[in-house]
């Protein structure tokens, strides 16, 4: 980033957090009956940033490898949502405060939109460095209806399926475990595979992630029974 001035680094962080925190903000409302502790939150938010710092260098090393677009695809996403479960995992997840099936939920979701904010300031950095000021625009909404609500379900599947295991025994966590991760992946490949290859318009493809949202949502009402 040399060469990078600190204006241009400001805006991009703001352009990436500020619509992270609208999302987060949305989310939250989904338990606010028993709201999770606010340091725990803001930690959760900043360890998802940077497992960014993390991913990106591990994603590096498959570059070059000739390992075709498709499969690379489906390691990447795998990357990401195996380090954004690991980091949360061991700040919040693991931690006392996780004590309803809700939870996990919840803190994947802050952890993903965490990783989605500086993933999308770091796509900014360029535009708003040349001054292209509407391609930063463009690019931020659409990440903002895309890319962050992406992060965010994929996670969230995760999160669901560990709730939903939150009364069984240690066995069955780990099948529910590997299940929501299983389901993240797919998603988040499937999504990705969708942008790249351009097959179907890109109304279809945020019409598809919406679904998929609204799904989340009544796992979240399940979950939030089960609290």
């Amino acid at each position: 980033m040399a060469g990078i001035g600190f204006n241009t680094i400001f805006f991009a962080l703001i352009g990436g957090i500020l619509p992270a925190l609208l999302w987060l903000w949305f989310w939250l409302r989904e338990d606010s009956k028993r709201p999770e502790p606010k340091l725990l939150l803001l930690l959760t938010f900043l360890i998802g940033m940077i497992s960014v710092l993390v991913v990106l260098p591990i994603q590096k090393l498959f570059v070059g490898l000739g390992i075709s677009e498709d499969i690379l695809t489906i390691i990447w996403a795998s990357i990401e949502e195996l380090v954004k479960f690991g980091a949360v995992w061991v700040i919040a997840l693991s931690s006392r405060s996780a004590d309803e099936p809700i939870d996990f939920a919840m803190y994947m979701i802050i952890g993903a939109l965490g990783f989605a904010a500086l993933e999308t300031a770091l796509f900014l950095i360029d535009p708003i460095d040349l001054g292209e000021s509407t391609v930063a625009l463009i690019t931020g909404n659409l990440r903002f209806l895309g890319a962050m609500l992406l992060h965010a379900v994929s996670s969230a599947t995760i999160g669901i399926m560990l709730g939903l295991s939150f009364y069984r025994g240690w066995f069955s966590k780990k099948i529910y475990l590997l299940l929501g991760l299983g389901g993240a992946i797919t998603l988040h490949s499937t999504f990705n595979f969708l942008i790249i290859s351009n097959s179907g318009s890109l109304l279809n493809v945020f019409s598809l992630l919406w679904v998929v949202t609204i799904i989340v949502l009544l796992m979240f009402e399940q979950l939030r029974r089960m609290s």
